[in-house]
């Protein structure tokens, strides 16, 4: 046995949901249709998404975005009309 710390593989809505920088409702919205993997887990619907998951939906999402990108279907976000943060 080691005495490293176990790092976590499962996160919660809101554990997910901080670590894209969104919110929950955003994650259950990914979970409904399918774009981010997660499992149900008991009866009450307690959803669990694995640490992996969220990292593949983040290489996914930068594969899109890159695609999009060189296809010019998006712009800069001085040319989007979207205020800058």
């Amino acid at each position: 046995m080691t005495d490293e710390p176990r790092s976590r593989r499962f996160l919660t809505i809101s554990q997910a949901a901080e670590e894209l920088n969104v919110t929950p409702s955003q994650i259950r919205a990914l979970l409904s249709t399918g774009e981010l993997r997660g499992i149900q887990v008991g009866g009450r619907g307690l959803w669990r998404i694995g640490v992996n998951d969220v990292e593949d939906y983040i290489a996914e999402a930068y594969r899109r975005t890159a695609e999009r990108i060189a296809a010019g279907e998006l712009k800069d976000e001085k040319d989007s009309g979207v205020p800058e943060e």
